[in-house]
């Protein structure tokens, strides 16, 4: 089974299983596409994230991110009067890291190979793609973001505008780069032509990025973090993204009764903005790449910590409003596999803001993410800007296990709001009994910039009840987030599949 934002992406993935693939082969075949057809949510300039659940073995990590160009500093942000690094800037600009992450997954777990792997990617780039409604929307929605730069906008903006639902288009020059990463791996991409064209257009817009950033490149492989929840294990990539924040809101809301008939909506909603908002408060403060953290995850998760937070939970107030450092951004696509052999794959792909930076290497046809945007500029701060360092990420995959085995592969797109995301799909499935596909349909809540967003399908009185405990509350003027997953039956060897309705995505399996 597969399932994706994208029915394209969800095809290419059942496809590469049925030619023989395993989940690795199938995922890594689903987001490659869609780096084609959902440029503005993903992209090969981007960064990965990746959780891999052999069958009968032990889970394992990928941190794909990018770092930052060694010839930057944080003294020459300083001088600029800078409080933040622009998203739209050429600073913004990390390492791509995901290209680096598929070809270490396909080599260590994979079956295929590369090429194979590729080819759906390549299909569409040469031949051409149709434009999905979500697609459209979010592609005339953040039309600006790219219409800054003219190189971006000749290729992205064809006569001057966003492209509509059902119009077509190729990308014959990220078919080329595609074709030289199926032939030569890697070194496709960060050695050779491809990576000269990148470091020559950053430089022409002022970067201080070099070859030799590219080519020293490499994913790292890690053990995942993980925190209990009604009897279950979440695993989480350990920082510098924000799993971490996704386990204190668990392990804070793992102290209430949420069961079905316990709580009110409005109560669950109150519950799920506190927990939020006293994990970010810990996130904002303490997580960065982990050479540069103070504390562990483990000590962050230690229930001594736990227990003080969750006691200052108040269920007839709102507690004091945040104002968080970190930018706030929507553009990330999520793939899951399950595989016959019951092998799982949970992986995420970004550019960070709507088509990254916005910055665009014509010859190699890869626009280039912002991640940078992400470091803070305050001196000391664990995630202040270094040159060579890795800024806090917001893209997580998660996987949930029981003794010992994966029972669910998920993950929630929205930025800053997957953490929350993480906690509240969780406690819809575990605690209200929902399957996965009702259990993304419900409607969602987030606590961000001092007001609690609702969705509009939350009735009007649990907003007025929300209000009357201190939250300042507003509609929702998008979707909030996008959900995709698969729950694991092993009693009855039964995979079900869900993918949101807020995306142009399909779970399918066979």
């Amino acid at each position: 089974m597969a399932a994706t934002s994208h029915p394209l992406a969800t095809l290419a993935a059942i496809e590469t299983l049925k030619a023989g693939g395993n989940a690795v082969d199938a995922a890594i075949a689903a987001v490659a596409l869609q780096c084609v057809v959902d440029p503005h949510m993903t992209g090969l300039g981007g960064d990965c994230f990746a959780l891999y659940a052999p069958a009968g073995g032990s889970l394992v990590a990928y941190n794909g991110s990018g770092r930052a160009p060694k010839g930057a500093s944080l003294e020459t942000y300083l001088e600029r009067g800078w409080t933040s690094i622009p998203d739209g800037s050429v600073d913004a600009v990390t390492v791509p890291g995901a290209v680096d992450t598929w070809c270490q997954l396909s080599e260590s777990h994979g079956r295929i190979g590369i090429e194979r792997i590729l080819q759906p990617a390549i299909d569409a780039a040469e031949n051409g793609f149709t434009i999905a409604p979500r697609v459209a929307r979010d592609w005339a929605t953040y039309a600006g973001r790219i219409a800054a730069y003219p190189v971006s906008a000749e290729h992205y903006l064809p006569q001057g505008k966003a492209p509509s639902a059902g119009d077509r288009l190729v990308h014959p020059a990220l078919a080329r780069t595609l074709r030289a990463v199926a032939k030569s791996g890697r070194s496709g991409f960060y050695e050779g032509e491809t990576a000269e064209d990148i470091v020559a257009t950053l430089k022409g817009h002022g970067g201080f990025h070099t070859l030799e950033d590219l080519a020293s490149f490499s994913a790292e492989r890690t053990a995942p973090i993980s925190g209990e929840y009604r009897g279950h294990t979440l695993n989480e990539c350990p920082p510098n993204g924000q799993g971490l924040a996704a386990l204190i809101i668990a392990r804070l809301l793992d102290g209430f009764d949420l069961s079905e008939g316990a709580l009110s909506e409005a109560d669950r909603i109150h519950l799920l903005a506190e927990a939020t908002k006293a994990a970010y408060r810990q996130r904002d403060a303490l997580i960065a790449d982990p050479a540069f953290m103070t504390v562990t995850p483990e000590e962050v998760l230690a229930e001594v910590n736990i227990a003080k937070l969750r006691a200052e939970i108040r269920m007839d107030r709102a507690s004091a409003p945040e104002s968080w450092d970190m930018p706030v951004h929507k553009d990330t696509v999520y793939v899951t596999v399950v595989d016959g052999e019951g092998n799982a794959m949970s992986l995420i792909n970004s550019l960070f803001f709507a088509f990254g930076s916005g910055i665009y290497a014509p010859k190699a046809g890869v626009l280039l993410q912002n991640r940078g945007n992400g470091f803070s500029l305050k001196p000391g701060h664990p995630n202040a800007f270094a040159p060579g360092k890795r800024p806090f990420h917001t893209i997580i995959p998660a996987i949930l296990s029981k003794g010992g085995r994966a029972v669910a592969s998920f993950g929630v797109m929205g930025g800053q709001y997957q953490a929350t995301g993480h906690a509240h799909f969780l406690s819809q499935v575990l605690d209200r009994g929902r399957d996965v596909q009702a259990a993304s349909d419900q409607p969602r809540s987030f606590y961000t910039e001092g007001k609690l967003t609702l969705e509009t399908t939350i009735p009007e009185a649990i907003k007025a009840d929300l209000s009357a405990r201190g939250h300042d509350t507003a509609w929702a003027d998008e979707p909030l987030g996008g959900c995709q997953a698969i729950w694991i039956d092993h009693e009855r060897g039964v995979l079900w599949g869900a993918s949101d309705h807020r995306k142009d995505g399909i779970a399918l399996g066979y």
